[in-house]
């Protein structure tokens, strides 16, 4: 059980994201907080590490493990693909102002993503 609240772990996470990313955006990539729901870190990869193959090795052997280190041992992160095992929780705490900017930066990723069909 995790000693912390949701909201707790939600702005810990936020303030350690850019730290936590350096990785990802090596590789052309992005990680955005998405929410928290019961300890569990949901995010969402981005750019070119969105479907990546090693997608999944990613979340759990950087975010997580850096997360970990910085935050708490016990903390899970949770990268929202599609698919139905990590899929968002219908209530998970996140701020009502990133939510709005969220819902931008879905549809400008849907535009790129067809956008990136187009050209490969």
């Amino acid at each position: 059980m995790m000693p912390f609240t949701d909201e707790e772990i939600y702005h810990a996470v936020k303030a350690k994201i850019p730290e936590v990313s350096q990785y990802v955006n090596s590789h052309g990539g992005d990680i955005r907080l998405l929410g928290v729901k019961d300890g569990k870190v949901y995010i969402e990869l981005t750019g070119t590490c969105h479907g990546c193959s090693m997608s999944l090795m990613t979340t759990k052997m950087v975010v997580q493990r850096t997360l970990r280190e910085l935050i708490h041992p016990e903390l899970e992160v949770i990268n929202v693909d599609g698919t139905p095992e990590n899929a968002l929780p219908e209530t998970y705490y996140r701020d009502e102002e990133e939510s709005v900017e969220a819902n931008d930066s879905v549809q400008k990723e849907g535009l790129m993503d067809k956008m990136k069909k187009v050209f490969t």
